[in-house]
This record gives structure tokens, C-alpha cells and sequence, in this order.
């Protein structure tokens, strides 16, 4: 059917859209961790977009960059690797549920591209397979140092995999099954219901895990600028080379819809019952329109403001100065249009049962989304706060302390459920 081939197409316009966000949350967070301004140069007409458009210059330099091959590089394995670094970054997202089942006459709509009754290990078997892109790349460039990166990568990847592997164990122990649906149902109520709170270990051993994965600080020893120049990715340029730079973003995003569908509820906000909401939408339709509204008439409004206290001492004397102006006041006239949309509903509001079922699924969509965001935002908050490992320090890490951990938590968790 025609929905069963949007569904994928969706789901990885989503993952590709993420990605320039993600840049430039990297470069925006990087900046005010270091107490400096960020990218703010590339512009078109003088916009800049906050640094937004720094983008859109990647995607040109990238584009137009002269793509060089390595002469004693094995061709096919060099220009497969980017494709399996992208291709496993995205497949694996098409068992996450973004929001419950949506029911349509007698069929029910998911919004995951497939349902699997063994989601989970679906996802732990394909990103398994995110380490041959990473293998092939450093051997079929015939490097030195993209060898010693793909080596190093290989070996960090299956080390941490193992970690993972257990940390999700003992979350399946609580939850009783494979199926990624369930798990966040099965979240549902207050907050000490998300597997976050019931197996905080398995929480932090999980995201551990998943930052080695990503081969990100404090975990990018493959790509080690200091020993390796550019690790495993050497010798790939132009968009070979932007495949596994979009890759390791996918990544992120993947890990972070991982850690909201299994620790964070998913869809679900502690003490909100969607059952109840659906019933009576009507009496949050218009709450939720005045929040909106005044919501983005504050930072609207604080654009303004700050606009105002710097005019007097302009500081790049160009269209920069006026952009916090040009969105205060967008945000201002958002929540006056927001706000008069919600005076201008009728007492009496009447929604169609389908309108009040499609409602509510957008609504659990953009909970989920927030809270991928959010723990997007934590990977990149973590990159940029702590140092690189040493790669034996890395690998004791792995093998003689999460290991052990992770079993000791299989162990405890295990008793619980049997006395329980």
C-alpha cells in the first residue's frame, strides 16, 4: 500500500532533517561551552539565521569538492563503506514507535515503519553491523592510519556492543518482552514508572555505551586527530566523506530515540493519561493554545529586549544586529495570532472522534520528539565537557568495568523479578 512505502521515506526524512539541526546545535553548544560566539559569517544577502546558513555552505563545499580516490585503494570496498555506515544508521530507526497505535476503522495505524514482535533485538542486530562500514573504510583506502582506526574502531565498537547488549537485558527482565511498543506502554503512569528510575545502572551503562558507539568524546579514539589525522575516514573526501560524517549524527539521533523509547516513557508524560486526554480534548485545546501563545510572546519579547539593550553598541554594524529583532517580533505576532485563535474558540467546541484521535497522536509525536532533542543535546553536552580516553583506558572501561556491572545488574535484577 501506499502507506507502507511512505512510512520509510518519512522516517528517514526525519533522520536527514535532524542532522542540520544537530550541526548546528554541535556548533552553537560547543561555542558557549568554550564562552565564544560560534558560526556566524556564512550569510545570504546579509542574513545569517544564527549561524543557520553555515549549513547550507557545508552542503555546497561538500557537493562541489574535488573527490579524490586513493590509487592503491580496492575500489568496491572504498566507495561501499560510506553507504553501510549510512544505510545501518538509518534502517535501524524503523522499529521506533513514535507514538501508540493509531486506530482507523478496523485496521490500526502504527507510527513505526514495521512493528516487530523482537523490535529490540532488531535494533541491537543492525547496529552490530554499523562496524564493517567502519572496517572496510580503514582497510580498503590501503592507509596506515586509516588501518590502525578501522582496527581501533572494530574493537571499541564490539567491546561496548557487549555492554549494551547486557544493560538491555535487565531492562527486558522488568519489562517482560522484546516488542519496543510494549516496553514504552509498559512505562506508562508516574515518573518512578520509566526504566530510567527502576534501572538507573543499566540507564548510564546504556548511554555509555551508546557515546562509543557514535565514536564520539570521550570515545573517539578511531578518529583521533592527535595519533591518527583523521582515523578511518583519512583518505575520503567530498560526500563519501559527508556519508560518514551524516552517519555519526544518525547515530545520535538513533541512540537518542533508543534512550526515550526504553528509560524515558517515549510518548508518555508522567501522570497524563492519554486515554482521559482523548475523552476530553476539548478542555485542553484551549489551556494548551494559551500556553503556546504566551510562551512565544515571552521569547519574543526577550529577542526584543535583548535587541534593545544592544542597539546603542551595535557589534557587527550589519544585518546580524537586526535578526534578534526581525524574530522577537515574529514570536510576538506568533502568540497574538496563537492567543486570539484560542479567544475565538466557541464554548461549545465539538471534535470528530478521527480529528480527536489524530490530535492526540501529534501530540504524542512531539512529546517524543522533545525528549530525542533533549538527549541529543546531552550527547553533544558531553562531547564538548569531557577529554579523550587513552585507548587502553577506553578498553578497561569496557571489558572490566561495564561488563561486571552490567552482569552484577542482570544478577540483582533477576532476583527481584523471581522474589517479586
Amino acid at each position: 500500500m501506499l502507506v507502507d512505502i511512505l512510512k520509510p521515506l518519512v522516517v528517514v526524512f526525519v533522520v536527514l532533517n535532524f542532522i542540520p539541526l544537530l550541526i548546528w546545535f554541535e556548533r552553537k553548544g560547543s561555542a558557549y561551552i568554550q564562552d565564544r560566539r560560534g558560526p556566524n559569517r556564512a550569510a545570504i544577502l546579509g542574513i545569517r539565521l544564527g549561524g543557520m546558513l553555515h549549513n547550507l555552505a557545508d552542503v555546497v563545499k561538500l557537493l562541489t569538492k574535488e573527490d579524490i580516490v586513493p590509487t592503491r585503494a580496492h575500489r568496491f570496498f572504498y566507495f561501499i563503506a560510506p553507504m553501510i555506515a549510512m544505510f545501518v544508521a538509518t534502517v535501524t530507526i524503523g522499529v521506533i514507535p513514535f507514538a501508540a497505535p493509531l486506530a482507523i476503522g478496523e485496521r490500526s495505524f502504527t507510527f513505526q515503519v514495521a512493528d516487530l514482535n523482537a523490535g529490540l533485538l532488531y535494533v541491537l542486530a543492525m547496529g552490530s553491523l554499523g562496524v564493517y562500514g567502519v572496517m572496510l573504510a580503514g582497510w580498503a583506502a590501503n592507509n596506515n592510519y586509516t588501518m590502525l582506526g578501522g582496527l581501533r574502531a572494530s574493537a571499541q565498537m564490539i567491546s561496548y556492543e557487549v555492554a549494551m547488549g547486557l544493560a538491555v537485558v535487565a531492562l527486558l527482565l522488568s519489562a517482560g518482552t522484546v516488542n519496543l511498543t510494549a516496553i514504552v506502554e509498559a512505562q506508562r503512569g508516574p515518573l518512578w514508572a520509566w526504566y530510567g528510575f527502576t534501572q538507573p545502572l543499566a540507564l548510564v551503562l546504556f548511554c555509555t555505551a551508546l557515546l562509543a558507539e557514535t565514536n564520539r568524546n570521550p570515545f573517539d579514539l578511531p578518529e583521533g586527530e592527535s595519533e591518527l589525522v583523521a582515523g578511518y575516514h583519512t583518505e575520503y573526501s567530498s560526500m563519501k566523506f559527508a556519508l560518514f560524517f551524516m552517519a555519526e549524527y544518525a547515530h545520535i539521533v538513533v541512540g537518542a530515540c533508543l534512550i526515550t523509547a526504553l528509560f524515558a516513557g517515549g510518548w508518555h508524560i508522567p501522570w497524563i493519561d492519554w486515554a482521559y486526554v482523548r475523552q476530553q480534548l476539548e478542555l485542553f485545546v484551549r489551556p494548551t493554545l494559551v500556553g503556546f501563545g504566551v510562551c512565544s510572546m515571552l521569547v519574543g519579547g526577550l529577542l526584543c529586549r535583548r535587541f534593545l539593550r544592544r542597539y546603542s553598541t551595535a557589534r557587527y554594524g550589519d544585518l546580524r544586529d537586526y535578526e534578534s529583532l526581525v524574530f522577537g517580533i515574529g514570536g510576538l505576532l506568533a502568540g497574538i495570532g496563537v492567543l486570539g485563535a484560542a479567544a475565538l474558540l466557541p464554548d461549545d467546541l465539538s471534535i470528530a472522534p478521527f480529528t480527536r484521535d489524530l490530535l492526540v497522536a501529534l501530540a504524542q509525536i512531539s512529546v517524543f520528539l522533545t525528549k530525542v532533542v533533549f538527549f541529543c543535546w546531552c550527547f553533544i553536552w558531553v562531547r564538548w565537557t569531557l577529554p579523550r580516553f587513552r585507548y587502553d583506558q577506553l578498553m578497561r572501561l569496557g571489558w572490566k568495568v561495564m561488563v561486571p556491572l552490567a552482569l552484577a545488574n542482570i544478577a540483582v535484577t533477576a532476583a527481584i523479578v523471581a522474589l517479586g
